[in-house]
């Protein structure tokens, strides 16, 4: 169980999410051991007060949920998120670029970001769901160029989520050494074995209760 709960990045990244979301997402994931929980900027600096001497880290999102912004306002951001507290970074990378595979834009900006977090963990989301299979592996091997710490499927906010078979393809070309993220759409306790199993050293989800819930009644 506690193993379990150290895959799951506990998310809240809608809109209309308020204080009292945030307060709550952040003591489930105290009393279940999360190993973090993802909100967006905004709301850093407040989970960062409520998760003080927890065993729980703040992550958050940058370039969220488009990936559009340019590097410098994504560096600055990343920069602000970590003054505010933010022990982890999910930045979005330029989707566009990507598909008309200016990778010299890719990387740099994925490079923006890296050296903005200095040393920070950053995880780079893929946007799987607008890419095929030659342009996930591209983006992967961008990231792992960058510097980066992991890559990871989807902001949850595209037109798909995390598949098993991403997880496989992206686990496969970053080899065993780097971070894998799952995350969009993962919802049972069997959405996220299967995760695990493809290959995911990390999993973010909005269910990570019912989740532990499912796998306590195994």
């Amino acid at each position: 169980m506690e193993n379990y709960a150290k895959y799951i990045d506990h998310t809240i990244l809608k809109a209309t999410a308020t204080k009292k979301d945030i307060a709550n997402l952040c003591s489930e994931a105290n009393y279940y051991h999360f190993k973090s929980v993802c909100v967006n900027p905004t709301n850093v600096e407040y989970a960062h007060e409520l998760l003080k001497g927890s065993d729980v880290l703040v992550c958050t999102v940058i370039g969220f949920p488009l990936g559009a912004n340019s590097s410098d306002v994504k560096a600055f951001e990343t920069t602000k998120a970590i003054a505010d507290g933010a022990d982890e970074v999910d930045m979005v990378i330029n989707v566009g670029a990507l598909k008309e595979k200016d990778y010299d834009l890719v990387l740099n900006d994925i490079k923006a970001v890296v050296n903005a977090a200095n040393g920070v963990l950053t995880k780079v989301i893929i946007e799987t769901c607008y890419l095929d299979d030659e342009e996930k592996v591209k983006a992967c091997e961008l990231a792992k160029e960058a510097g980066a710490d992991y890559v990871k499927t989807s902001t949850g906010f595209g037109t798909g989520g995390a598949t098993a078979s991403d997880i496989a393809l992206m686990r496969k070309t970053v080899g065993p050494d780097m971070g894998v993220k799952a995350s969009g759409g993962i919802r049972t306790k069997e959405d996220f074995l299967k995760m695990i199993e493809a290959g995911a050293s990390r999993v973010g989800c909005s269910a990570g209760v019912k989740i532990m819930e499912e796998l306590a009644n195994e």
